[in-house]
């Protein structure tokens, strides 16, 4: 196509108006007229990443397949897209000012005066363009964490507003904002996107599409209203309405003529409208699955569903190809007791143990897998929740009743989970765990063999501790078997008690690299376990 093209969104009013829904459906608009595109995060805490932040502080820390941990909008970016996205990916405020630092440090800015301008903005610059420059992707969207305002947002906004002169027509803004309602009026109100667009320009910077986020639907004369005193043209005002899932959001984009307005800003041709046939048929599927499969997803951080984003839409996205609506309950491991389990679970059809950190809740994870190991009900393990099957089974099953994870109790004398060697001299806490894409080699007489059909796989890791081999052949002797291995350093990746009908846990995190398109084979085996549990 020649040069690359920069898309930025904004966001105005208020946050959480999914910025993030709307880069990935522009993306996935885009990808489907056979453009090559990707997205990156610019967050402006000054944090280097999410890595040690805690969820109820930013929800889900996402993990690329090169180890970064990110932005948990990376994960829409590629459930979307089908894309893999990587470190570059994800920009903070903290790794900006770390590498300017650094540079002055070494002495690259040669005894000058390091300021926001010109050297904060020319690093963001230089992240923007990083994507297009080193893999020359047709299109980069850039989608700015917070709200027009904050004030730590305004370096963000003056290197956008300094990349659109430099780019020319090359470089465009998408401003999201909220169109409020009020009852008691019957009204809906445009001027506090009239302000947050003023704010904008007041930066330096002209929206040219405006996307309007609002629960009723906005008329042709609000929108006329809305470009009149924003000054964008009537066909780049568009309506985000309320969608009863986040995977129609494209279509509805595509419907107004969303893409086609920024390749004709652009200065591309659009042609025919492409059909995402494979996208509607999903859709189709899940709007025609009427019987429900209930999950209950036990972990301490259920009151925040942010927390476990990625395992939630997983789960959607193997109901949806197991022709099942999937209704989550959600179970706080902290109140799970033996005296209340039974009861605490009798509606399920599986459940999942999540993934955590720390000891809060951990001893509800060993009372639910103890009762659906006991009553055969199908379960899923992930990274801690694998952990806690297997301390389980060492104190129910092997009768070490003190087994335990290193982590909740150093001194057990059966550190069924121990620290990962690498990790024993370590003492930060950002970025320094086993992350990222790591092979594992699948048993072929397995249930997870039989849901993957492949021997070789690779899955995302965040951990510091694993399964302690010590005790392998006590576990493979009574019952629970290791059926996935690390190639190289021989870590268990996958234990499962094949005579169960789904007993399955894993040291990674397969959520990540579930798609649209493309369900996780594990979820969907899970779920297709627990229908027929639920027949039976």
């Amino acid at each position: 196509m020649g040069e690359t093209k920069y898309i930025f969104v904004t966001g105005g009013v208020a946050s959480s108006l999914g910025k993030g829904i709307i880069s990935s459906s522009i993306g996935k608009l885009l990808q489907a007229r056979g453009y090559k595109v990707t997205i990156q995060k610019f967050d402006p805490y000054i944090n280097i990443d999410p890595g040690t932040l805690n969820p109820y502080e930013h929800g889900e820390c996402y993990v690329t397949v090169d180890g970064h941990e990110a932005d948990l909008d990376l994960g829409h970016y590629e459930r979307f897209l089908g894309i893999q996205t990587t470190k570059a990916n994800n920009i903070t405020t903290g790794r900006i000012y770390k590498s300017v630092i650094d540079k002055e440090r070494r002495g690259d800015y040669l005894g000058k005066t390091v300021q926001v301008i010109p050297h904060i903005t020319d690093e963001i610059k230089r992240n923007v363009k990083l994507l297009g420059n080193k893999y020359k992707f047709d299109f980069v969207i850039t989608e700015i964490g917070g709200t027009v305002g904050d004030i730590e947002s305004l370096p963000y906004l003056e290197s956008i507003r300094q990349l659109k002169w430099e780019l020319g027509q090359n470089a465009l803004c998408v401003h999201l904002t909220y169109v409020p309602y009020l009852a008691a009026a019957g009204e809906l109100k445009t001027k506090p996107t009239q302000h947050s667009v003023k704010e904008l320009q007041s930066l330096g910077v002209q929206p040219d599409v405006l996307v309007l986020r609002t629960e009723h639907e906005l008329s042709a004369n609000l929108r006329k209203k809305v470009a009149l005193f924003c000054n964008v043209e009537e066909g780049a005002v568009v309506q985000s309405i309320d969608a009863s899932t986040i995977y129609e959001v494209p279509l509805l984009m595509q419907d107004q003529g969303l893409d086609e307005t920024i390749l004709r800003k652009m200065g591309l041709a659009y042609g025919e409208r492409p059909n995402l046939d494979p996208w509607k048929e999903f859709l189709r599927r899940r709007a025609n699955a009427t019987e429900t499969v209930t999950i209950g997803l036990v972990g301490k951080y259920v009151e925040l569903q942010d927390a476990y984003k990625s395992i939630l839409e997983a789960l959607a996205h193997a109901g949806t190809y197991n022709d099942r609506k999937v209704k989550i309950e959600y179970i706080s491991s902290e109140k799970i007791t033996e005296g209340n389990v039974e009861e605490t679970l009798a509606n399920v059809d599986g459940i999942v143990i999540c993934p955590g950190f720390g000891s809060r809740g951990i001893e509800g994870k060993f009372v639910a897998a103890k009762y659906t190991r006991e009553h055969d009900i199908p379960t899923f393990g992930i990274c801690l929740g694998m952990q806690c099957m297997a301390i389980e089974y060492a104190r129910n099953v092997l009768g070490y009743a003190d087994a335990n994870s290193v982590e909740m109790d150093e001194k057990t004398k059966h550190n069924v989970i121990d620290i990962m060697e690498e990790q024993k001299a370590i003492t930060n806490m950002g970025g320094t765990m086993r992350l990222g894409a790591f092979e594992c080699i699948i048993n072929k007489k397995s249930k997870a063999f039989e849901a993957y059909q492949e021997e070789h796989i690779q899955e995302r890791h965040r951990h510091r501790y694993e399964f302690n081999n010590s005790y392998r052949s006590e576990f493979e002797k009574t019952g629970m078997d290791c059926v996935g291995i690390n190639p190289e350093s021989d870590l268990v990746e996958v234990i499962e008690i094949p005579k169960l009908r789904w007993y399955i846990g894993t040291q990674f995190h397969p959520e990540y690299s579930s798609t649209v398109l493309h369900p996780h084979p594990l979820f969907v085996a899970f779920i297709k376990a627990a229908i027929g549990k639920k027949v039976d």
